[in-house]
C-alpha cells in the first residue's frame, strides 16, 4: 500500500467517523464538552471530548471530538476561537450546557470573556461605554470647536473581537481543584513552626529512600527483599502520589515492622526515621486518606454523575473536621486543607443546580447535609424546573386564544385545579361515608375501598384494605423521601 493510498484511507475514516458522531448527537437534547490544552515535543494540541446520557438506555456516552493543533501561545482568544470552531463542526453549539476545563488562566479568562453569562454584560457595558463616549466627544466639539481627526476604521471593523461566537457555561474540574488542595493549600500548613520541622524532618529522610530507590537497581532489590514490596515514588505530576508513597511506607512498618525499615536504611547508609517522624507519617496518612479517596471518587468515569460532588464534599469536610480532634501532629494541615476547600469550592457548594443533581440521586437524596437552606435551595430548583418543563395546554380546534386569554389563563388554570380537587375532595368523603351506611356493614368493617392520597393527588387506589394502604403509605414516604411536617411531629 502507498503512502497516498493509506493517506486517502485514513482522512476516509476520519470523515466516517465524523459522520457517524454527528448521528449520534443529532437527537440529543443536553451535551457536556471537556476540553484540555498541553503541549508536547515542542507542539501545542487541544483534546475536546463530548458526553451525554442515551435516553433509550440511561447509559452515559463519551465520544473524542478533536485533538487539534493549536499553534502560537496558548492565549485565551485562540482557545476560545478554536473551542467554538470544534462545537459549530459536530452542530452542537446550541446545545452543551456546560463545558469543564482544568484551572489554567488561559481557559478562565476564555469564558469569562466568552462565556454565556458574561456576553450580555460585556455587549450592556460596551453598548453604554460607547454611547456616553460618543455624547461625551460630540459636545466637547460643538463646545470648544476643534478640529476633528479622521482615523482609518477598517483595522477596527476587521478586528476580532470575539462577540461572534459564544462558549457555554463554564465548569472548573472538582478533581483538579482537589488536587490543588491537596499540593498546593496542604502547603500552606508550614507557616506553623512546629509543624514545618517536624514534616522537613520527616520528608527528608523519606525523600532519601524514594532517590535511592529509583536510582539504584542494588538498593531496589534490598528494599523488595527485605521489606517484601517496592516503594512508590512521588510525582508532581501524579494525584495523590505523595499520599500514596508515605502510605507505601506505613504500611511496610506496619506489616514488617521498624526494624525491616531500619536493616534497610542501614543497608543504604541512610538515616532512620525516628518515632516522633513514624508518627507523623501515620497521623500524615490518616489525614490525607479522606481526600485521596474523595479525588478518586469523582475521577471515575463510568458511575459518577454531578450529584456526587456535593455529598462527597460535604462527607469529606466533616471527616476532616472529625480527624482535627484528635490530630496531635497535623492540626496544622487539617486546617489548611479546611481553608482550600472552603476557598476553591464555595460557590460550587451553594449551587442550587448542584444540590438539586444530589437530591435526585437516590443514592443520597437528602441525607448528605443537616442544611435545610441548601436543601430548600435544591428543592426549590426541582420546582421550578418541573414547571418550566410542564406542558402548556392547547387550545381546541373550534376555540381562539386572544392576547387576554394568554394573560389570565394562569389565573384560571390555577381556580379551576383548585376547584377540581375541592369537588374530588367532597366526592371521596361522600363515598366513604356511603360505603359505612351499606346495610349489613358495621363501623369496624373493612370500607369498600381504600386508597393512598396525598396534598389532593389520588397515588393509589382500590387497595385491599386500610391495613395494606398503611403499608403502601409508608412505601410512598420512603420512596419519594416524604418528611412529616415537623409542627405536627407528636399527632398522627
Amino acid at each position: 500500500m502507498s503512502r497516498t493510498t493509506l493517506r486517502r484511507k485514513v482522512e476516509e475514516g476520519v470523515q466516517e467517523m465524523k459522520r457517524n458522531i454527528k448521528q449520534a448527537m443529532s437527537s440529543i437534547e443536553f451535551i457536556v464538552t471537556t476540553t484540555d490544552c498541553w503541549s508536547a515535543r515542542r507542539r501545542g494540541f487541544l483534546g475536546v471530548t463530548a458526553h451525554w446520557v442515551d435516553p433509550d438506555s440511561l447509559k452515559r456516552c463519551s465520544v473524542a471530538l478533536a485533538c487539534r493543533r493549536i499553534k502560537g501561545p496558548h492565549t485565551f482568544d485562540v482557545l476560545g476561537s478554536a473551542l467554538n470552531d470544534i462545537h459549530c463542526e459536530f452542530g452542537i453549539e446550541k446545545k452543551i450546557v456546560r463545558t469543564t476545563t482544568d484551572n489554567g488562566s488561559n481557559f478562565i479568562k476564555a469564558f469569562r470573556e466568552y462565556g454565556e453569562q458574561q456576553q450580555d454584560e460585556n455587549n450592556n457595558c460596551a453598548s453604554s461605554e460607547t454611547e456616553e463616549d460618543a455624547c461625551s466627544d460630540e459636545d466637547e466639539q460643538e463646545e470648544e470647536g476643534v478640529d476633528v481627526d479622521f482615523i482609518e476604521v477598517t483595522p477596527i471593523l476587521m478586528e476580532d473581537d470575539g462577540l461572534q461566537f459564544q462558549l457555554p457555561k463554564h465548569h472548573r474540574c472538582a478533581c483538579h481543584l482537589l488536587n490543588l488542595v491537596a499540593t498546593v493549600d496542604a502547603a500552606k500548613a508550614n507557616s506553623n513552626d512546629s509543624y514545618k520541622r517536624l514534616s522537613r524532618s520527616a520528608f527528608a529522610k523519606c525523600s532519601g529512600l524514594w532517590n535511592k530507590t529509583s536510582r539504584s537497581s542494588t538498593a531496589s532489590d534490598i528494599i523488595e527483599e527485605t521489606c517484601k514490596i517496592q516503594l512508590i515514588r512521588p510525582n508532581d505530576t501524579r494525584w495523590n502520589s505523595l499520599f500514596l508513597s508515605v502510605e507505601r511506607i506505613v504500611r511496610i512498618i506496619k506489616d514488617e515492622g521498624e526494624g525491616a525499615l531500619r536493616t534497610v536504611c542501614t543497608a543504604l547508609k541512610l538515616p532512620m526515621l525516628s518515632s516522633v517522624e513514624i508518627s507523623f507519617l501515620e497521623e500524615f496518612a490518616r489525614t490525607m486518606g479522606p481526600l485521596a479517596k474523595a479525588l478518586n471518587i469523582l475521577q471515575d468515569e463510568t458511575d459518577v454523575q454531578m450529584g456526587w460532588l456535593l455529598p462527597t464534599l460535604t462527607l469529606l469536610i466533616n471527616k476532616l473536621e472529625r480527624i482535627h480532634i484528635n490530630s496531635r501532629y497535623c492540626k496544622p494541615l487539617v486546617d489548611a486543607v479546611l481553608e482550600g476547600l472552603q476557598k476553591r469550592f464555595k460557590d460550587m457548594m451553594a449551587e442550587p443546580e448542584f444540590i438539586a443533581a444530589a437530591i435526585l440521586l437516590p443514592k443520597f437524596k437528602t441525607a448528605w447535609t443537616s442544611d435545610e437552606n441548601l436543601l430548600n435551595l435544591g428543592l426549590a430548583y426541582i420546582k421550578d424546573h418541573l414547571e418550566e418543563e410542564r406542558p402548556h395546554q392547547s387550545p381546541g380546534n373550534g376555540s381562539s386564544a386572544s392576547d387576554d386569554d394568554d394573560f389570565f389563563s394562569s389565573m384560571k388554570k390555577t381556580h379551576g385545579q383548585e376547584s377540581v380537587k375541592q369537588l374530588e375532595g367532597m366526592a371521596t368523603m361522600k363515598r366513604k361515608k356511603d360505603s359505612f351506611r351499606k346495610e349489613g356493614v358495621a363501623a369496624e368493617d373493612e370500607p369498600g375501598d381504600a386508597g393512598v392520597v396525598i396534598e389532593g393527588v389520588k397515588l393509589l387506589q382500590h387497595l385491599k384494605s386500610i391495613s395494606f394502604g398503611l403499608v403502601m403509605l409508608f412505601g410512598l414516604i420512603y420512596t419519594l423521601n416524604l418528611r412529616y411536617p415537623q409542627s405536627l411531629k407528636f399527632t398522627y
